[in-house]
């Protein structure tokens, strides 16, 4: 892309927990004239905002609708538990879902583990956001399961976390508009999360890897023409033809042998 045909300008959403700042320096330092804007969104918002073209990309929690969204998954989140300091559970490294079979387990709205059976004991009330949960958590009312990047969105003081590795995970993805084409810039923006450098392909279709077969006879092409210019110009194991028009000395020395002393000339 150059010139006119780059868009001065492109949108990426993102969810809360994802953190895109090394990718956007990435941005600026490779398309330095193009502008990224980000766009903050709701895990429930951000599928439809990409949808309606609220923004070009977007740093998502899977699930999205395949049929309207494409998406990439880059990384699977750890789930933890954020208890108090002081919780029993801090003594351990991990902790299981039932060891929590006597915990207030609260379970916001806006939750995004992928429940089959919720651990614990339910609260009265579900808070309506994690954030709310959080609060309830360091007033001791219950414990809260999170993707790990939200346990350190929302981190406190007083509060902690240990890992669960029996709990769902979050997968985090980039993802944007379903499309025939992918767009210059989309395709720009995977190449920065999957770590490509400037000079290698997008993601377009690259050249396919030559047969076995060409490469062997390349190669003994090549060998046939080194030792064609071996030959003519006097290469290594090359045959040296004698200099026209010298004729070998008389009385020279052969055979290895110096110093051949001559019959002595009669008085």
């Amino acid at each position: 892309m150059t010139g006119s045909d780059i868009p001065s300008s492109f949108r990426l959403a993102y969810v809360p927990g994802v953190t895109p700042t090394k990718w956007v320096r990435v941005w600026h330092e490779r398309l330095p004239h193009t502008s990224l804007e980000l766009v903050q969104a709701t895990a429930a918002e951000a599928p439809g905002l990409l949808a309606g073209g609220g923004a070009d990309a977007g740093l998502v929690r899977l699930p999205v609708d395949r049929d309207v969204l494409s998406a990439i998954p880059l990384y699977t989140e750890t789930t933890v538990v954020v208890i108090p300091k002081d919780h029993v559970a801090t003594a351990a490294e991990e902790v299981s879902l039932a060891e929590l079979s006597d915990e207030i387990v609260l379970h916001p709205l806006d939750d995004l583990l992928d429940w089959e059976t919720l651990p614990g004991r339910p609260a009265v009330e579900r808070p309506a956001t994690t954030a709310d949960a959080i609060e309830l958590v360091a007033a001791g009312v219950g414990v809260l399961l999170v993707p790990q990047s939200l346990a350190r969105l929302h981190h406190r003081k007083d509060l902690t976390y240990r890992p669960v590795p029996d709990a769902p995970e979050s997968r985090v993805a980039l993802s944007w508009p379903e499309a025939e084409v992918t767009p210059d810039l989309v395709e720009e923006f995977i190449g920065i999360v999957r770590g490509r450098t400037v000079n290698s392909t997008r993601g377009r279709a690259a050249t396919p890897p030559r047969p076995a077969k060409d490469k062997a006879k390349d190669k003994a092409k090549a060998k046939a023409k080194r030792g064609g210019a071996g030959g003519a110009g006097g290469g290594p194991g090359a045959r040296q033809k004698p200099t026209a028009g010298r004729k070998p000395q008389a009385g020279g020395r052969s055979g290895g042998q110096s110093g051949k002393r001559g019959k002595p000339r009669g008085r």
